[in-house]
């Protein structure tokens, strides 16, 4: 939009309002207008501005200055990597989680089985006494 490019261009050339107004011979108030899409400049002036802020009337006229969609983009192709690297860290961190609960199973086998053997060899196996009751039918 018209009024977004000659504000942000303005500002991204270090220039005030006031001093874009003195360079195009208009009051401060008139660009502050054009600024907030409350009037916009004839072709004349237009041309003027364009070459003030040292720009062309197409990018001054254009959706988006050339400028922002650059960023645009730049910042859109940075969301997508932002998106796999999380969904890259959240794959390795199952992974890491699988292992760790793998390892821990193991190791309280281990353990387990480790008590068994030290449990049996301390206390030798009891020899269990069976004795059979006969029933006459």
């Amino acid at each position: 939009m018209l009024s977004d490019n000659i504000k942000s261009i303005r500002k991204s050339r270090g220039m005030t309002q006031e001093e874009l107004a003195v360079r195009l011979h208009v009051v401060r108030q008139t660009v502050s207008k054009w600024e907030k899409g409350l009037s916009i400049p004839d072709a004349e002036i237009l041309q003027k501005i364009a070459e003030v802020l040292d720009t062309t009337v197409t990018e001054l006229l254009d959706e988006q200055p050339a400028v922002e969609q650059e960023i645009d983009q730049v910042a859109q192709q940075l969301a997508r990597l932002n998106e796999q690297m999380i969904l890259k860290n959240r794959r390795a961190k199952r992974i890491w989680t699988i292992v760790a609960v793998t390892i821990g199973l193991l190791l309280l086998l281990q353990i387990i089985n480790f008590g068994a053997h030290v449990y049996y060899s301390v206390n030798p196996r009891v020899e269990w006494e069976v004795t059979v009751i006969e029933t006459n039918p």
